[in-house]
């Protein structure tokens, strides 16, 4: 179970971290470029710790398909930005794939 909380972590902090870059403005804003560096260091910190445990492809995944998500989301409601319905359905099949690995795969520890 240790492994998956160290990947949440790395999850929220990455999602942070390019919610932050969106509001640097390039990195011409302090205080989200200084957020952006520092949640990306601690995503990617949290990222290698879970890498001793669970395979990186499969780790990578989850990542990447939580993050994209947790990312839509503060689009939507932080950058008022919109989904058409192939973003939806997208989303939709990435948020299948996740739960497939998470369900079926014998590679993850559980």
């Amino acid at each position: 179970m240790k492994p998956f909380i160290f990947l949440f972590i790395a999850i929220i902090f990455e999602t942070v971290a390019t919610s932050a870059l969106k509001a640097s403005e390039q990195f011409t804003r302090i205080f989200p470029s200084a957020l952006t560096i520092i949640g990306y260091l601690v995503a990617f910190y949290c990222l290698s710790i879970t890498l001793k445990t669970i395979p990186v492809g499969i780790a990578y995944a989850i990542w990447s398909g939580v993050g994209i998500i947790l990312i839509s989301l503060v689009g939507i409601f932080f950058f008022k930005q919109a989904l058409d319905l192939p973003s939806i359905i997208g989303l939709v099949l990435i948020v299948l794939g996740v739960l497939i690995i998470n369900v079926f795969s014998k590679l993850l520890p559980h």
